[in-house]
């Protein structure tokens, strides 16, 4: 069976997860990783080309992005537009059906595929969701993260100006309602309370209660550590009190870098467009032959 050629691009903690995914993936391999300075090449096997461009490297079928989400649009649609597949985790809930739009057009244009927001959320609990919805019809479903670090927020706060270095923790309140605690350290001459403006008015935390702490050290704060508790209470047929529950504590890049290769199986079996991962079946998640997986899972 010839394996997928996959590369990453963007190498932090999403990039060098994925990274240690795909060695373990049976089926695929690595093409290549793709980085601003390609000199970097820690924890990075040798025979693993590290280069500037996804262009210096041949034979990629799908490129995994582990680069900032508001870097992915501008990322995907360069890549879909040279036929090659792209894999994201971008996770601003209210933008994706934009974003599948806008990249849909290009990779059909392209004859390439674009999954995207695969990450755990959104992407693996939108799945959970979905499955919970499609069984309870009429209901609630709650969706309460952490405590724990979000990945996606961190790096949002670590773009405002004035910030040095910054950790964003998620703590549940109940019935899907969070509150935000960010912890910055920042640069020489920038105050406290600007900054705490800056962050509450970005579309990450404007909808959530945000408290903003100022910190002598980030790094003695960090936990990568994260969860997801599904809630849903609905009715099945005309039968009430249906109770649902899925509940996990993760490591969050493991996870998420996880996610993105199965994904990026996945993509090798679609037609061109773009998708999100309710959109697939479950099944082409994992390597192999359907026949096996249903003879084992059904």
């Amino acid at each position: 069976m010839k394996k997928i050629r996959a590369a990453i691009v963007g190498y932090g903690n999403i990039g060098v997860a994925a990274l240690e995914a795909l060695l373990e993936a049976p089926d695929f391999e690595v093409a290549g990783v793709v980085r601003r300075d390609p000199s970097q090449r820690e924890n990075i096997p040798a025979e693993i080309p590290v280069v500037a461009s996804i262009a210096d490297l041949k034979g990629v079928d799908v490129a995994i992005l582990a680069s900032p989400t508001r870097l992915i649009e501008k990322q995907a649609k360069e890549i879909l537009a040279a036929g090659i597949n792209t894999v994201d985790s971008f996770d601003i809930h209210s933008q994706i059906p934009q974003l599948r739009a806008s990249l849909g057009e290009t990779a059909r244009a392209h004859n390439a595929v674009s999954v995207i927001s695969a990450g755990w959320d959104p992407g693996s609990d939108s799945v959970v969701r979905t499955l919970m919805e499609a069984i309870a019809p009429k209901g609630v479903t709650y969706t309460n993260f952490g405590p724990g670090r979000s990945m996606g927020h961190t790096v949002a706060v670590k773009a405002i100006e004035g910030v040095k270095d910054a950790l964003s923790m998620t703590i549940p309140v109940g019935t899907g309602i969070h509150r935000r605690m960010v912890y910055v350290e920042l640069l020489p001459g920038y105050e406290l309370a600007n900054v705490a403006a800056a962050i509450k008015a970005d579309p990450y935390f404007s909808s959530d209660e945000t408290h903003v702490i100022e910190v002598d050290s980030v790094d003695a704060l960090n936990d990568v550590g994260h969860g997801v508790n599904l809630v849903r209470k609905g009715v099945s047929g005309k039968t009430h009190n249906q109770m649902l529950e899925f509940d996990m504590k993760i490591n969050n890049p493991a996870l998420t870098g996880q996610v993105l290769v199965c994904v990026a199986r996945a993509s090798m079996r679609l037609q061109p467009g773009c998708y999100t991962m309710i959109e697939i079946p479950v099944v082409d998640l994992l390597p192999g032959d359907r026949d096996y997986w249903i003879a084992h899972l059904v």
